[in-house]
């Protein structure tokens, strides 16, 4: 009797229990299911931010700045292809945003990456593993998948702003939205891909 109780009290009860019950019963899908909580969360975070960060930048004279660096191949048009593509002028003007909206996409991530790194490693791997090993692959990841989200949006930007804002007629609230989807997809990007790295950096070592 004494040990069911010690039992009870360990695995808790209600929603606890059940939880503690299905992490001893299925780790794997349970570190899973919080990495993708925690993982909504940071999108939701940088929906949040976003529009923040683009209104203040959009107050500044680098909205007229042109950002276009890494230059590979041309477009179908003929034109040069940048990986990171922001022509100057607001994108309500047809402009690519410019450095303005460059630093607000890349502060906004940046941002959200950082709290991400400290929730991930411990709450979801519980990882004590050493954090500046793990911080230095981190970041690492962080570039190689910017680069990679930056040449995907190569592809979409344009003709999904230019849809929502032009098309359909939708103005400044297509642009918002844009902007959502945007963000939204580079968010899963970064989830398929950051998870398999995480199960390798964050690593749980024997107690000593």
């Amino acid at each position: 009797m004494n040990d069911i109780n010690i039992n009870n009290k360990k695995s808790g009860t209600g929603l606890v229990g059940f939880w503690n019950n299905y992490k001893e019963q299925h780790p794997s899908i349970a570190q899973f299911l919080v990495f993708f909580l925690l993982s909504t969360g940071m999108t939701v975070l940088q929906l949040i931010m976003m529009p923040v960060f683009k209104g203040i930048f959009a107050q500044t004279t680098l909205v007229d700045t042109s950002f276009r660096i890494l230059q590979f191949g041309h477009n179908f048009d003929g034109s040069d292809y940048y990986l990171f593509d922001y022509g100057s002028g607001s994108l309500a003007s047809g402009g690519g945003g410019g450095l303005a909206y460059f630093l607000a996409v890349q502060i906004t991530i940046g941002v959200a990456q950082i709290i991400n790194f400290f929730l991930q490693r411990n709450i979801t791997f519980k990882s004590n593993s050493n954090i500046w090993t793990a911080a230095f692959w981190y970041v690492l990841a962080y570039f190689v998948i910017t680069i990679g989200a930056a040449a995907a949006q190569g592809f979409y930007k344009a003709p999904v702003y230019n849809l929502l804002m032009n098309t359909w007629g939708m103005g400044s609230f297509g642009e918002t939205a844009a902007d959502l989807i945007t963000m939204m997809i580079n968010a899963a990007i970064s989830f398929w891909v950051f998870y398999p790295i995480f199960k390798v950096i964050f690593k749980q070592n024997p107690e000593k």
